[in-house]
């Protein structure tokens, strides 16, 4: 039974990359079928209809929410003007010295990875800072990629995504926030050393396409709302003082930061309309991430159904490396499978094998916390098929496949480095 779960689970990956199904859809239908190979009945206890759809759509509820929010400050942030403000004071600062201003770009990635994630984040900070970085002479490839290496810098901050592994894998909010904590270093590094290292093999180019780029109407509308005051633009940072240093809950977190942006940023009378107009295009924005989440708890019920654990159990078990080192050596090579859409993407099927390798204690949820973070941060830069990537590779003018191949030995390391501190800590 368990071989055929993975070939069930194999054909879901065919249809995720061939794009038959759209990612939510295939990982509904992948629930359900394993839920009937593992034996499952129709309805009552642990059943296809009760268990795996009715408990299993709302199980990251928590999660929805957070990205509700997080969607809400991001729209925020842009309608106010704090994003572009941010930018464009760093690009004065840093005049025409092209390093300067793609490291100053990559803060300010970082500060809007910290808040929200996929293509809004993108959007945020590289509507003006990709053209920005062009005009100075920064190479396409490395302008998308500061960018994606930036969001990625401030992931593992991302109140979101804490909420996202706290409740996929029961983890409480702190033992995630331990973690991400021991990645940022490996994120950061890896995103300044991207900087340094691609300004200086391809040089400067004078790609002068970036003036068309700077003329499109998003780009002169912030022109005509002005610069941010300064104290709005610590908004970024609210939410994640509160819930790192204050130790406040997420929701809570994330809602102060949308009540300071609009404090700081709204006159009294216009508070209501701004609210509401952002709130709604909150909702839009978050809309696909939120049915990717309540397909991936779909599918989380599914194999955490005793019969499909049952079965995988001695199958996941007989693969998976035991030995520090060799866990280590085997997920480090294991890490292209992540992209496209692959088994190990934790927006994918991954999330049900983090599941089985829980819920079949092959390894304790904190180690499959760092191989599911770890992974995490390869996918959010390097996927040629993640939103955010697809959006700065067009920006720029060149293609996702590019920006992968110039990012992937960076995000590669950072894998590695997210891998022995699990095997160091959790093993």
């Amino acid at each position: 039974m368990g071989v055929v779960i993975l070939l069930v689970m194999a054909a879901g990956v065919a249809a995720m990359l061939t794009r038959k199904l759209p990612t939510a859809f295939a990982l509904v239908v992948l629930a359900i079928v394993i839920a009937f190979v593992a034996g499952a009945p129709l309805t009552g206890k642990n059943s296809v209809l009760d268990t795996v759809l009715q408990e299993g759509a709302p199980a990251l509820a928590a999660t929805m929410i957070a990205i509700l929010l997080g969607s809400w400050l991001g729209k925020l942030l842009d309608e106010t003007g704090i994003a572009g403000t941010l930018v464009r004071k760093i690009v004065e600062f840093g005049g025409d010295r092209p390093v300067v201003v793609a490291l100053g770009v990559l803060v300010v990635s970082t500060l809007v990875g910290t808040v929200t994630g996929s293509a809004p984040a993108a959007m945020l900070a590289g509507i003006i800072g990709i053209p920005a970085m062009i005009a100075v002479g920064i190479p396409k490839v490395t302008a998308a990629g500061t960018i994606l290496m930036g969001i990625a810098a401030g992931m593992p901050f991302e109140l979101p995504i804490w909420q996202f592994f706290s409740t996929a894998l029961e983890l409480p909010v702190p033992t995630v926030r331990g973690f991400m904590i021991k990645l940022f270093p490996f994120a950061l590094a890896a995103a300044v050393l991207f900087v340094l290292i691609e300004s200086r093999r391809r040089g400067v180019e004078h790609a002068w396409s970036a003036k068309s780029l700077a003329a499109k109407p998003r780009s002169g509308r912030r022109v005509r709302l002005g610069d941010a005051p300064w104290y709005a633009l610590l908004t970024p940072v609210v939410p994640l003082v509160l819930a790192l240093g204050l130790d406040v809950a997420i929701i809570p977190s994330l809602l102060a930061g949308v009540l300071y942006c609009l404090v700081t940023t709204t006159r009294p009378r216009e508070m209501n309309k701004r609210l509401l107009r952002t709130l709604y295009g909150g909702f839009e924005v978050a809309a696909a991430p939120i049915a990717l989440f309540v397909a991936i708890g779909i599918l989380l019920a599914a194999v955490k159904l005793p019969g499909a654990i049952d079965a995988l159990e001695p199958l996941v078990k007989a693969v998976s490396p035991q030995n520090a080192v060799l866990f280590v050596l085997v997920f480090t090579v294991l890490v292209p499978l992540c992209l496209y859409r692959g088994p190990l993407n934790v927006f994918g099927l991954g999330a049900g094998i983090a599941g089985v390798l829980i819920a079949a204690g092959i390894y304790p949820a904190t180690a499959v916390l760092g191989l599911a973070t770890s992974y995490n941060q390869v996918f959010g830069v390097a996927d040629p098929t993640s939103t955010q990537t697809v959006w700065s590779a067009q920006y720029a003018g060149v293609t996702p496949q590019q920006v992968m191949v110039r990012t992937l030995p960076y995000v590669w390391a950072v894998a590695l480095g997210g891998f022995c501190v699990t095997a160091a800590t959790y093993l």
